[in-house]
């Protein structure tokens, strides 16, 4: 698959990995499914307009240890903390990601969350994508570029039931199922790693939830 012209997207045919089974959730993961992941890293670096958002934790507000940009289709509003995000239009080099990253999982999506991960100082605590509008069984599809990072899964009953894996620059995975019903995820600190990791989590907003 390939999109050319001045914002290319040339891709790779994904060679999904075997991953340890986890109850209730289906994840797939692929390695290497872009071709220059780095060029396509610096470039999202200088074209989305990045900022750091303030979260509501414990009834006050925080910045988030990264920064962040919420790009979508005109409805793809979004909540997440408690605040309320409207979605930035698509730029070309999105719009390309996009269309083929749908191809490879299968499912629509019409909006992206582009954090950018600074360094190994930056990270996202436990959560699960489960807001209303994400509807009760989303796909969430994850491209990682840059630095490669520890990704953590853990039921949030059964303390047995988790998983740690590394995703690497060009790396897809993807969650569905119930696995945001059944597991939470994070992305933890890692302070000896100095470069910059940009991740992408392109998802379907329902705009009646």
């Amino acid at each position: 698959m390939s999109d050319t012209g001045n914002n290319a997207v040339v891709w790779k045919t994904p060679q999904w990995q075997s991953l340890p089974a986890l109850p209730g959730a289906q994840l797939r993961l692929a390695l290497d499914v872009l071709d220059r992941p780095a060029d396509l890293l610096a470039q999202l670096q200088r074209e989305i307009p990045w900022e750091q958002h303030r979260l509501r934790l414990f009834g006050r507000e925080i910045p988030a240890p990264r920064l962040s940009c919420w790009v979508g289709d005109a409805e793809a509003v979004y909540t997440y903390s408690r605040v309320r995000f409207e979605p930035r239009p698509w730029s070309p080099l999105l719009s390309a990601l996009r269309c083929g990253i749908a191809e490879m999982a299968g499912a629509d999506f019409n909006s992206v969350l582009c954090n950018l991960y600074r360094n190994g100082n930056d990270a996202m605590g436990w959560h699960s994508d489960d807001e209303a509008e994400l509807g009760p069984r989303p796909v969430i599809a994850s491209l990682s570029l840059g630095a490669p990072r520890r990704f953590r899964l853990r039921h949030k009953r059964d303390a047995d039931a988790r998983l740690e894996i590394e995703l690497p620059s060009g790396s897809l995975l993807l969650m569905g199922g119930d696995t945001q019903r059944h597991y939470r995820h994070d992305l933890p600190r890692a302070l000896r790693v100095q470069l910059p990791r940009l991740n992408l989590t392109f998802r379907q907003i329902h705009a009646s939830a």
